[in-house]
């Protein structure tokens, strides 16, 4: 399907429910929110409330717009598990059929190509930078972060410092990333890091050494193929995951010492990633996405994100303002250890990506699950 026709569909689809307001960087909040909540009803999938503070973010959308419930799908999903779901569901209404993703980079102008998301424009839409953003509005960055180790320091004494580290002897059966790297961005996003480590160049020549990197691991025992999450690092069985520093401080959060806990920003690569937000070219209820996205795009909804230890697309131009409590930005981990974060372009990344998803089977060998 070209770009016309997939437009051309997403429209279609659009004008079947009543009320569907426009494409605007000037919507008006309350009439936005009279249609949405019209709809009643929101679909969101795969945002686990400990990932980037979601829990109290959709608390607080709850709270500001009452009449509108949330119906919370698989949350812990990867990316291409949230575009499955919107492939699936093109002719369904029902309560499986996502409105919103919120998804890896990369899958921004896939899902354009494909005509399986629908442009939106916010009203904040100036002051999210163009390097972020789609700029006919299909997609837009949300926030971002850098890949992190969490370390049970009960279990691992000497945690690793670097990707390089992770290859010592005392590391057996220790390590994990944080999902399927044949599907969830944070997973790929881990492999591509590896690579980068290694000296190799962003993109497939990084996914084709992350992938070698990885090969080594499991043959060596340090890799355990099982997807890392706060559980598995607090009861021992991966006490070393490689996560979003985001996610990685939350969960150390979550432990309240018990066990005890360290994020590290490795130091042969700094890998930082964004993440995107979209609204499905199929949603049943798109006021009631539009008026998602107008939230989490306000200065409220961004620093419900940065409460949740993500740094905000908007971040820059609230910073500027004055309009982030110091409490928040004291919470962050030391502007020192970002120094030498990198940002892989798209391109680099969906070359990562396609090298990756495409050979881990082959090369490493390893059915995490």
């Amino acid at each position: 399907m070209n770009l016309k026709n997939a437009f051309a569909a997403s429209v279609s689809v659009t004008a079947l429910v009543a009320s569907t307001l426009s494409v605007s960087a000037q919507t008006d909040l309350n009439a936005l929110y009279e249609a949405a909540k019209a709809e009643g009803q929101l679909t969101t999938i795969a945002l686990p409330h400990d990932w980037c503070g979601y829990g109290a973010v959709i608390e607080a959308f709850k709270a500001k717009y009452p009449g509108i419930t949330i119906n919370e799908l698989n949350p812990d999903a990867g990316s291409a598990d949230e575009i499955e779901a919107i492939k699936a569901n093109k002719g369904n209404t029902g309560p499986q059929a996502p409105d919103v993703i919120d998804v890896g980079l990369s899958f921004g102008p896939s899902s354009k190509a494909e005509g399986l998301i629908q442009p939106y424009k916010v009203s904040t839409w100036d002051s999210i930078p163009d390097s972020a953003k789609d700029a006919e509005g299909y997609w837009y960055g949300d926030y971002y972060g850098v890949l992190s180790f969490l370390v049970n320091t009960d279990l691992v004494p000497n945690p690793p410092t670097s990707f390089a580290d992770l290859k010592k002897p005392e590391y057996a059966n220790a390590f994990a990333l944080a999902g399927d790297p044949r599907a969830a961005n944070q997973a790929i996003s881990g492999v591509h890091a590896a690579g980068l480590a290694t000296g190799a160049t962003a993109g497939a020549e990084a996914g084709k050494a992350g992938l070698a990197f990885f090969a080594e691991l499991n043959k060596a025992g340090n890799f355990v193929p099982v997807i890392g999450k706060a559980a598995s690092v607090a009861q021992g069985t991966t006490p070393i995951v490689a996560a979003w520093d985001y996610n990685a401080l939350a969960w150390k959060d979550g432990f309240a010492g018990n066990p005890a806990a360290q994020v590290i920003v490795p130091s042969d690569a700094v890998v930082a990633g964004v993440y995107i937000q979209a609204i499905s070219a199929y949603a049943p209820h798109p006021n009631a996405a539009k008026l998602w996205m107008e939230y989490l795009y306000s200065d409220e909804g961004q620093l419900g994100w940065l409460a949740g230890y993500c740094h905000p697309i908007r971040f820059n131009d609230m910073a500027a303002r004055g309009v982030i409590p110091q409490d928040l930005l004291d919470k962050l981990p030391p502007a020192e250890a970002y120094a030498k974060a990198v940002f892989p372009t798209l391109d680099e990344q969906a070359a990562a990506k396609t090298e990756i998803t495409a050979n881990w089977d082959a090369v490493v060998g390893a059915n995490v699950q």
